[in-house]
């Protein structure tokens, strides 16, 4: 007998019939009519050559060769249950899954220190690696599911994509402590113009509409260096006279390693969204669900 002609749903009520040994019962369990598991069972009875189940005072008693299909049909709708149901499951205490976020050097700064320190406690076994979200390929390696998530202002993952905010941000004014700007009174256009500034290209994300945002109020700036991530911000300041425009949030964790100090720009620049990115062909996977939810939880406002 060939496999297509057999209606896997009658091998389920097959099994229910050995665990049970009565019709009542199994239709029951199935949600099914007394006479619908009676009607599955001739034609199951009919297709194999076989009574399979004897009546008796006892309840329905297997035949010898229903009990010799009972290990094998149990063994294969089990691993099919078990197949449809791994979406559905995901125990991070004991998950080895290796997950891969898309996040820029200022994200993995301000996100990775308390999000690893969370794995350790919640998901010892789980493993994190991270990957520029400036990458040509950002938007085919998340629906490829190559990246799980991004972090970030990133404007051009638009369709196939759901996105949560996590925070809003303003941009400030960084420098060191000691600096001519450190004083109590606020920062003046003309003062801000007259520094030298080191500007992050951080091209690929949102934080490159900086530049065309100041440039378009009519704000004029001495732009001494120009470096491709924020990784460096900190030691430059620290070292010199320059200023930066920077995130609030990143400006924070610079103050303390690095003795600097940040105040308000005398222009007002657009806010920065930050948001957790997902395609939509993960949206219902169990790990990504799980995984995002922590960061969500962790991190927004």
């Amino acid at each position: 007998m060939d496999l297509k002609d057999i209606d896997l749903n009658l091998l389920l009520i097959f099994q229910q019939l050995l665990q049970e040994r009565r019709v009542s019962a199994v239709a029951v369990n199935l949600g099914l009519s007394q006479p619908t598991v009676s009607n599955a069972l001739n034609r199951l009875r009919q297709q194999l050559g076989d009574d399979l189940f004897l009546r008796t005072s006892k309840g329905m008693e297997p035949t010898a060769y229903a009990m010799q299909l009972a290990e094998p049909i149990g063994y294969a709708l089990s691993s099919i249950q078990e197949t449809l149901s791994q979406r559905t499951r995901f125990d991070p205490a004991k998950s080895q899954r290796r997950f891969i976020v898309a996040v820029t050097d200022i994200g993995e700064i301000y996100f990775l220190p308390k999000l690893m320190q969370a794995l350790a406690e919640v998901a010892p076994g789980i493993a994190l690696s991270t990957i520029r979200t400036t990458g040509a390929n950002l938007s085919e390696d998340m629906e490829a599911g190559r990246i799980d998530l991004a972090i970030g202002w990133l404007p051009h993952l638009k369709s196939g994509f759901f996105q949560r905010r996590l925070f809003v941000q303003d941009h400030v004014c960084m420098f060191r402590h000691g600096h001519r700007l450190d004083k109590a009174a606020p920062l003046t256009q003309s003062e801000f113009e007259a520094e030298d500034h080191v500007v992050v290209s951080a091209l690929g994300t949102g934080h490159a509409t900086v530049d065309s945002a100041i440039e378009k109020l009519g704000v004029k700036r001495k732009l001494a260096l120009t470096v491709p991530h924020f990784v460096a911000i900190g030691h430059i300041l620290a070292s010199t006279d320059m200023i930066a425009t920077v995130p609030e949030r990143f400006a924070r964790h610079c103050v303390t390693p690095f003795q600097l100090k940040y105040v308000d720009l005398p222009m007002k620049l657009p806010e920065i969204g930050i948001n957790l990115f997902w395609h939509s062909r993960f949206h219902k996977e169990a790990g990504n669900q799980w995984l995002r939810s922590l960061v969500f939880d962790m991190f927004s406002d």
